[in-house]
């Protein structure tokens, strides 16, 4: 019953993408993904890769994943690692598999010799916000989010 942490392989993308979905419904947002297996695998495993995933077992069964990329900071002229997606099966909580893929990941961090480890996380997600704080996560409530897309980004840009 050991939770073990891997790279994502290229066999894995269905996988993924079905706990993209998964967690796009428990976000209150089943339809707002978009991507697909194509995507994904472009995405992940493509001439230049926009991402990378880690992907948590127990028993040889796959039961959560991370997907992250690097960021840059100005202020420590060094990269980070943005958390983009952590997920694990309604039946796998409890099992330490997103303490270990935290985990992995901080180890990725350091050895890479980056500065931060950042992510969101939904304000009403209560169990997610304790497990975080639990682990040393400090919120920066003075940050909001600001984002661009659809017909605003194409009037940004001037071609809307």
């Amino acid at each position: 019953m050991t939770v073990t942490i891997r790279p994502a392989a290229p066999a894995d993308v269905p996988a993924i993408l079905g706990f993209i979905c998964d967690l796009a419904a428990f976000e209150r947002e089943p339809d707002a993904v978009k991507s697909t297996e194509p995507m994904l695998h472009d995405a992940l495993f493509g001439a230049d890769p926009a991402v990378e995933a880690l992907i948590a077992e127990r028993d040889g069964q796959r039961i959560g994943f991370a997907i992250f990329y690097k960021t840059f900071s100005t202020w420590t002229g060094k990269r980070g690692i943005w958390l983009d997606d952590l997920y694990v099966t309604p039946e796998a909580r409890g099992s330490g598999a997103g303490a270990a893929l935290l985990q992995a990941l901080a180890g990725i961090a350091v050895d890479r010799g980056y500065a931060r480890f950042e992510w969101w996380v939904l304000d009403w997600n209560t169990p997610a916000l304790d497990f975080y704080r639990a682990k040393g996560a400090v919120p920066q409530d003075e940050w909001t989010t600001q984002r661009v897309d659809g017909a605003a980004l194409l009037r940004l840009a001037g071609r809307g």
